[in-house]
């Protein structure tokens, strides 16, 4: 109850500045927005697309705060919470990014997450059952995975995106409903009917499905970036451990709005089912994609022979200095990058 309250809340106060802004912009400089040309339409949905986007990024710490429940660490009162600073501090270091403000909320799922409108003044999380659910390997993979996000600009990124499907939303909403309101309706004054109004309606939940839809695979490709990115700073064998494991987690989904920001969407309601069954469908696929993204850069190690999917065995030939492996399945992969980095196998 306290998350749903918060997120109105937030969004009302988004809609009551952006509201100001229009009124200013008309009263006092005599700007047009809701005029029928296409350039004050595209101004106005310009404001309110981009311009939720990028309050709601500045406001992405706080909010993710309050409705998770965030505790930041300042002072750590026990060995784990001197041990989760040390980690971030070593990683953020690894990174070359500025220590992020590091924060634990209680939550059976295990999950994580990073936001913050800069690289340099970011926050990462990690629930409770995160950490008593994984070694400290796998929470490390996990925390350099949301390393990597910051280190990326992906949150900044994420808005810009968002921003830019919204103004485009509400512009053809807009157009779409002018048509339908005079071709349709036969509305012949100045001003806009109810068919203006009804049409827009629906046309903004159609068109944002579709927004949605690319919102969705860009998060998907950032995904995989940052599980190369946790796999980089962390170890490939940590990082396919802990996507093993959070393929077996099935707790409570974080909020709606959250879930682009987190490790493990959890099995979402709604709409937002589709992606979260997606991004729980794709772990085989993060695993192989870091598998498969390694393997060029070791000299001694030739495969998969024949293309991978979901749980497939595949075959991987390892030069017969190091080790030999005939048959390994996605099980075991985590295992196999821990023999190639203890071994300390040379790259290219």
């Amino acid at each position: 109850m306290k998350r749903i309250f918060l997120f109105i809340v937030t969004n009302l106060a988004v809609l009551a500045l952006l509201s100001v802004v229009v009124f200013i912009l008309e009263q006092v400089f005599g700007v047009r927005l809701a005029s029928g040309s296409l350039g004050g339409m595209l101004f106005f949905a310009a404001i309110f697309g981009f311009g939720g986007a990028l309050i709601s990024l500045a406001l992405s710490k706080w909010t993710a705060k309050r409705m998770m429940g965030v505790r930041v660490i300042t002072a750590p009162q026990t060995e784990a919470e001197q041990w989760l600073l040390a980690t971030v501090k070593r990683l953020a270091a690894q990174a070359q990014i500025g220590m992020p403000e590091v924060g634990m909320f209680d939550a059976e799922e295990m999950n994580a997450f990073a936001t913050g409108a800069r690289r340099n003044a970011a926050l990462v999380a990690v629930s409770t059952g995160l950490l008593r659910s994984m070694s400290r390997s796998q929470v490390e993979a996990v925390l350099g995975h949301e390393i990597s996000h910051v280190a990326n600009g992906d949150m900044v990124t994420l808005a810009l995106l968002q921003g830019v499907l919204n103004t485009f939303v509400i512009f053809l909403a807009r157009i779409i409903g002018n048509i339908v309101d005079r071709a349709l309706f036969k509305n012949d004054r100045q001003e806009s009917g109810i068919g203006f109004f009804l049409t827009t309606m629906v046309a903004q939940i159609v068109l944002g499905i579709f927004a949605s839809v690319i919102v969705s695979w860009y998060s998907r490709r950032r995904e995989f970036r940052a599980d190369r990115g946790g796999a980089d700073l962390a170890g490939t064998g940590s990082m396919i451990g802990a996507l093993q494991a959070l393929k077996q987690s099935h707790g409570e989904p974080m909020p709606p709005q959250m879930q682009a920001f987190g490790i493990n969407t959890g099995r979402a309601d709604g709409f937002m089912r589709l992606f979260s069954q997606v991004m729980l469908d794709a772990f085989p696929e993060r695993i192989m994609n870091i598998h498969n993204s390694l393997l060029p850069s070791f000299p001694g190690i030739h495969g998969p022979k024949d293309a991978i999917d979901y749980g497939v065995k595949i075959e991987t030939i390892i030069d017969a200095n190091t080790n030999v492996i005939n048959v390994i399945d996605l099980l075991h992969l985590n295992k196999f990058w821990q023999i190639i980095e203890c071994r300390q196998v040379p790259r290219r």
